[in-house]
């Protein structure tokens, strides 16, 4: 029999987790072939969602409970549930109910056939447009720049094998992205395809300054492109630049045009200076990332935790 880990980051869903706690209930608990495991990660909840999850733990023992001591974001929350996960496997999704746990069954099929590693990718979002174009956009830009191996669809929910949760939690990476991580990694990988739900219950808390975050993070973190980017930009600037000073040196010395242009100059002069403060502030995001890692600070840090 396989123990599976079930880890669930938690940021205020006080709704929504006694509705998750019966979808989970009618589609893993009374499975006779599964034994498992319940993490929940409170990632910093103001409102009263670890109160919620204790209730849970009194009916079932199964459940486990870690409250972290403030947001540390989504990701690092399933970093912490990983790190305590005793199964076989871990699987990892939402407490919005926009992942249904029906796709957790069709995850363990796959990864029963011997993979390590199986992603649950999202065909189609009932969602909003604007959210659809965003998280397009960032799906098929890293696919393309950073990690060729990102589903198009792109993904929240998986499945990954102990093996794979022992590599991951050695990495102790910040300022990066979990799944990233996953498909650096490099294990036999599954798809499963499904729709993500529209929340029906609460408001969602990813705002547009976590979505540029988790941006600019992957970027940094699995891409030299922006390096790249601007080694190729200052080329072109200095192309230009040199080529623009052949042309007028060739009218003044054979058409006698005299060289004037203060607004040009001006002009030109503050083109250069924003590109080269924009250049400055891509470095600075790699100068600070090496300087957060040389800290070694903790990834999270546990405020409280019960049945660990």
């Amino acid at each position: 029999m396989i123990k599976l880990s079930i880890v669930i980051p938690v940021y205020f869903n006080e709704d929504n987790i006694p509705y998750l706690y019966e979808k989970l209930k009618q589609t893993i608990f009374n499975n006779t072939s599964i034994d498992y495991e319940l993490i929940f990660v409170d990632d910093g909840s103001k409102d009263n969602s670890y109160n919620e999850l204790k209730k849970l733990r009194e009916k079932n023992d199964k459940i486990k409970l870690i409250k972290l001591s403030r947001n540390f974001g989504s990701h690092t929350a399933i970093l912490a549930g990983l790190s305590n996960a005793s199964g076989d496997c871990a699987t990892v999704i939402s407490a919005d109910l926009q992942d249904p746990p029906t796709i957790i069954l069709d995850m363990l099929e796959q990864y029963g056939k011997g993979n390590k590693v199986v992603l649950a990718v999202r065909e189609d979002r009932k969602e909003s447009f604007s959210q659809k174009f965003f998280s397009n956009t960032y799906y098929k830009m890293m696919k393309k720049f950073a990690l060729s191996n990102m589903p198009e669809g792109g993904f929240d929910c998986f499945l990954i094998d102990k093996m794979v949760i022992e590599v991951i939690t050695s990495m102790k990476e910040k300022n990066s992205s979990l799944m990233g991580q996953i498909l650096w990694c490099g294990f036999k990988t599954e798809k499963i395809y499904y729709v993500r739900q529209e929340r029906e219950i609460g408001k969602s808390r990813w705002t547009l300054a976590k979505k540029v975050k988790l941006f600019v993070d992957s970027f940094m973190a699995f891409s030299y492109t922006p390096i790249k980017a601007m080694s190729s930009l200052g080329f072109i600037v200095s192309s230009i630049g040199f080529l623009y000073g052949i042309y007028i040196f060739i009218n003044k010395i054979f058409n006698g045009i005299p060289i004037e242009g203060w607004t040009s100059l001006m002009i030109v002069i503050l083109l250069l200076s924003g590109i080269q403060m924009i250049l400055l502030g891509v470095i600075g995001e790699y100068l600070w990332r090496s300087f957060d890692e040389s800290r070694k600070r903790p990834t999270f840090i546990i405020e409280d935790k019960e049945g660990l």
